[in-house]
């Protein structure tokens, strides 16, 4: 009779066989696209890989962070040739935890305060800036410039006070912001600068004549591993940095707070958990029950980890595929730019993309409502820049009646700080108004793209 271990392992193969079996299946996608079919701005790309690999880690049954999560978070490092990386359970935790790190007391004085300013845009996604205010310090809202839809660097001088503390911007669906710039201004004033990379994975910039990936030029940056993202884990999400002191904060913010730096199921690692003094702690205290921040626990699963090894593997053919289905509407696209502001890359750029920008001009004959109709009726999905303006959204109501709590610049307000937000923002409220993105991930067929365009130039030939 064969050893237990051996029958267990010979069981194991049998299911991952069959996983992948019922993969082909089950959800295997079979035929060619055929127009009128529901064309979805993004969505999950994955084969048996992902499927054997999420099983092969339930059967484990460790189920909390372990070995998987640990591999990711090495391989992912390496992906970005970052030398730290901390998984979590959604980007909206990495942007909660980046933001949160620069405020620990461990960075002394250089550590962010309530009543600090950030430096931001008021066109993004709602968790870019819910730390800010999360943390009683005050967003400084600038205004973004077409066609990058990222933040008009011009006004960043402007910006600037004696209570700035950070810089905290999202590359815009995958276009890189001005890095030069920007982080040359933090540098000069000596401000953090935190990449908001969720949609951006895999985008490249030029600095200095060596190209790397966005997220790796601040002193933190964030990534989301949402369905609609570059890579999935279902839920999940990353924060990295080249600075141990930030990564240990990181952790042990993720982490409950706890001082203690030893893997999930490990003890001792630093080999004096029982002899040091900790605080007003009796010494000797045990250092796995030793709270260094008031933390949260924000740990992915192993699931989630195992799901994310096996997309890691297809990350670079994902980023190539979302390029080319780009520039395949850029060029289809290219000649209605009397009624579209049509995207560009930022200069020095190599972007990810994460989706099409469209914003309609004005005098184009039609309403961005009115083509968003059209394409939905075709069932061809869209989607907004996000909050378009989060100053307008009904959770910055109570800021907003205040007046108070946050500042605009534009080049029509000059910076100065205002409670009435009507058109102090313009370019971002034109994003609000105009602006619609469809999608570019590596499931739309040659196919689907054609349609979009079709679609687009069929309405506008109206």
């Amino acid at each position: 009779m064969p050893a237990k271990t051996n029958t267990a392992a010979a069981v194991r193969k049998r299911i991952l066989h069959e996983v992948a079996a019922y993969y082909r299946l089950a959800h295997k996608k079979h035929g060619l696209f055929v127009p009128g079919e529901r064309i979805a701005y993004a969505g999950r790309m994955y084969d048996h890989h992902e499927m054997t690999a999420l099983v092969d880690s339930a059967l484990e049954f460790w189920l909390t962070t372990g070995r998987f999560a640990g591999d990711f978070e090495n391989k992912f490092a390496a992906f970005l040739n970052s030398k730290h990386c901390s998984l979590v359970n959604s980007g909206s935790s990495a942007n909660l935890l980046a933001f949160a790190a620069l405020a620990s007391p461990l960075l002394g004085k250089k550590r962010i305060r309530p009543g600090d300013e950030v430096i931001t845009v008021a066109a993004a996604f709602p968790t870019t800036v819910a730390p800010i205010l999360q943390f009683g310090a005050t967003p400084v809202f600038v205004d973004v410039s077409l066609p990058s839809y990222n933040i008009d660097c011009d006004l960043l001088e402007t910006a600037l006070t004696r209570k700035t503390r950070a810089v905290f911007l999202a590359h815009t669906l995958g276009n890189p912001f001005n890095i030069k710039i920007i982080k040359r201004f933090c540098e000069t004033h000596n401000l953090w600068l935190i990449e908001d990379n969720c949609d951006a994975l895999g985008s490249k910039y030029c600095l200095n004549g060596a190209w790397r990936y966005t997220g790796t030029f601040g002193d933190l940056g964030t990534s989301s591993f949402y369905p609609p993202h570059h890579m999935t884990m279902g839920e999940g999400g990353a924060v990295y940095t080249d600075n141990l002191l930030l990564k240990r904060i990181v952790e042990s913010l993720r982490d409950w707070g706890r001082d203690c730096w030893c893997p999930s199921g490990k003890d001792d690692t630093c080999g004096k958990r029982f002899s040091r003094a900790y605080g007003e702690l009796p010494l000797g205290y045990d250092h796995k029950y030793v709270y260094s921040h008031f933390g949260y626990n924000l740990k992915a699963t192993e699931m989630q980890a195992a799901v994310g090894c096996a997309q890691l593997k297809k990350l670079p053919r994902f980023v190539e595929s979302r390029k080319r289905n780009w520039d395949i509407l850029r060029q289809g696209l290219s000649d209605l730019a009397e009624y579209f502001i049509l995207p560009e890359p930022t200069p020095g750029s190599d972007p990810s993309w994460f989706g099409f920008l469209l914003t309609v001009r004005t005098g184009a004959g039609f309403t961005r409502e009115q083509i968003v109709r059209h394409l939905e009726s075709h069932n061809i999905q869209t989607r907004m820049l996000f909050a378009g303006n989060i100053l307008r959204q009904p959770c910055f109501d109570e800021f907003r009646k205040a007046g108070k709590g946050y500042r605009v610049v534009s080049a029509i307000c000059g910076g100065k700080s205002s409670g009435k937000i009507k058109n102090v923002l313009p370019v971002t409220d034109q994003i609000m108004r105009d602006t619609f993105w469809i999608g570019v991930y590596p499931g739309m067929t040659r196919g689907m793209l054609a349609h979009m365009i079709d679609t687009i130039r069929e309405f506008v030939n109206q």
